[in-house]
Formats: C-alpha cells, structure tokens, sequence
C-alpha cells in the first residue's frame, strides 16, 4: 500500500470497512502533510482542518457503528472555489469588488454532501477562471508539484495541484475550454470533462462541465456515480440515464487509434506489458493511425519531464 496521502478513495474505503483506518486517523495523517507542503504550492483556499477533523471524527463514528451515511461517507474531497458551498463567498479568483456568502451548494457540493465526502477545501483558479496558468490577483500563485518553477496549468489550478501532491483522492473542477483537462495534463493526473449536462452546474451555460481531478481512473469513476445525478437548477442537465461508471471494461475491437506528432511511424504507441512482453494495441483489433500533428519546434525542443522533489516518501 502507497503511503496514506496516496491512497485511492477505492482503498480508503476498503480501510475504513475493514478497521484498518478510520476517516479521523486519515485526516490527521493529511492535515500533516498539508501543512508540509502547502507553503510551496498554495493550492487551497477556505481551508478549514479544525471543521474537517470534526466532520472526520464524526464519519468515523459511523464507521465504528458499521452505519455509513453515503458511499463516499470520510473520504476527503476538494472543490474547485468557483463551485459554490453554502456559508463561502465565490470570488471568482479575482480582487475585484466584494463576494457575498453563497446561500446554497451548487449541484457537485451537494451531490458529494448528500454521499457523505468530507470537504477539505476549495481550490484556487485564477480571475473569472479564464487563464490557463495558476496566476490569480485574489489567491496569488499556485505551483506545480512535480517542479515548483513550473505553472499548472488552468484554470482548475488549484485542484491538479492538489491533486498531484496527494491532498486528499478526490477533486472537482470545472472545464469550458480545457480547465480541468489541461491542468490534469501538466499534473499528471486524471482529468475528465463529460458529455455538456451529465454533471449539472449552477450556473450552467454552454460549455460549462463540471469534472472529476484524481490519481486514478477507478477514482474519477467513482466520483462520477454521485456527481452525474440530475439536478433541476441546470436547464441544461442531460436526462438521468443508467450509467455503471464503475465498469471501466473496454472493447478495443474496431476503435482507431489516432497517435500525433512529428514521428509518423509512431513510435512510442506500443508500451511494455507487464513481465516485460511489448503490448500492440492494434494486436487487439484497434486500428492506428498514425498522423502529424506538426507541433512546433519550439514546443518540442528541449522538452522534459521534471519530477518534484520527495513528497513524504514519495514522489509527487
């Protein structure tokens, strides 16, 4: 097993069930870590541990008398500070003017509420959400946990930080034209925007998803079993449907494979099977379709992956 603030939101519940971990043994566990490392990164906003240990205490109190309240009852989640939590101002990540205190969750703070996740904070973005870096004139400069010279990407900033650095499996943030996809990229996490209306926002309008930001794909499945349910505040919600988001199989047969760059033979596509054997996805039925994209030589050159220095034992 990873060190606590590694593990999945699949193995925490698995500990929470068997009494390995209760929710209060974990968050003390986090709250030290954040501690560490918040500092450097300055990922959080209207992070509250004292209200988080006491929600934690209570979770694992259910736990003891084996009745949880909800499927994701004393695990952690983050939301992105643009989705608003009754009692917290939204500031939209900006200076300008003042915020009044929200008066309602919007629908993926009340989703996870209703599933009994435990809110460690709110995640910096930077003004109205619309730059794809960590710069914000209200929450200053959130950084890259692998490289702490390196941006984050945006404008879910704050949540692929968080998310890299381990604070906490689970994390929601939001995405028009790339703000949860991009930031999980340069983070090296899982980042999906779904299908426009099959998580519902408030407020909604064209483009705008809502998204799940984890260390894992079983993890964002997870989170999509409580966020894809409906929620009359957005007009432009999807129809409930039946959707087993767990069930992560997948039937590569017919899928065509598109591999960019300036390589055509695409190289790299075949990737090493466990016991050292060479997977070939088109083995499988899948076509490849090499392509070039024609990226610029100045995207390209130089161009590295930088790793971060330790995090408590482990990289970020």
């Amino acid at each position: 097993m990873h060190g606590p603030h590694r593990m999945t939101a699949t193995q925490l519940l698995a500990a929470y069930r068997d009494k390995s971990l209760s929710p209060l043994d974990y968050a003390e566990l986090l709250i030290a870590h954040i501690e560490r490392w918040e500092p450097h990164l300055n990922a959080l906003y209207a992070y509250r541990p004292e209200a988080f240990l006491a929600a934690a205490r209570a979770s694992s109190e259910r736990w003891a008398r084996n009745d949880p309240r909800g499927a994701l009852d004393g695990v952690p989640v983050t939301l992105k500070e643009l989705i608003a939590t009754r009692g917290l101002p939204v500031p939209l990540g900006t200076r300008l003017g003042e915020q009044a205190e929200a008066s309602e969750d919007a629908p993926p703070a009340a989703r996870l509420a209703e599933d009994a996740a435990l809110l460690l904070a709110k995640t910096t973005c930077p003004d109205f959400g619309m730059l794809s870096s960590g710069l914000s004139s209200f929450h200053g400069l959130t950084r890259n946990p692998w490289n702490l010279a390196c941006n984050t990407g945006g404008s879910s900033s704050g949540a692929g930080a968080a998310a890299a650095a381990g604070y906490g499996p689970l994390h929601v943030g939001t995405d028009i034209g790339g703000s949860v996809r991009l930031p999980a990229a340069w983070c090296g996490v899982v980042g999906f925007k779904p299908t426009l209306g099959r998580i519902p926002i408030d407020p909604y309008y064209v483009g705008r998803c809502a998204g799940p930001m984890t260390r894992s794909v079983d993890d964002a499945a997870l989170m999509m079993t409580s966020l894809a349910r409906t929620d009359r505040r957005d007009a432009m919600r999807l129809p409930p449907e039946a959707i087993d988001w767990t069930d992560l199989r997948l039937e590569s047969k017919g899928l065509r494979l598109a591999a960019g760059g300036a390589d055509t033979r695409c190289r790299g596509v075949r990737g090493a099977a466990p016991g050292g054997r060479r997977r070939d996805p088109g083995a499988a039925g899948a076509g490849i379709d090499p392509r070039d994209a024609r990226w610029p030589g100045s995207l390209l050159a130089g161009a590295s992956v930088q790793r971060a220095g330790d995090i408590d034992g482990g990289t970020a």
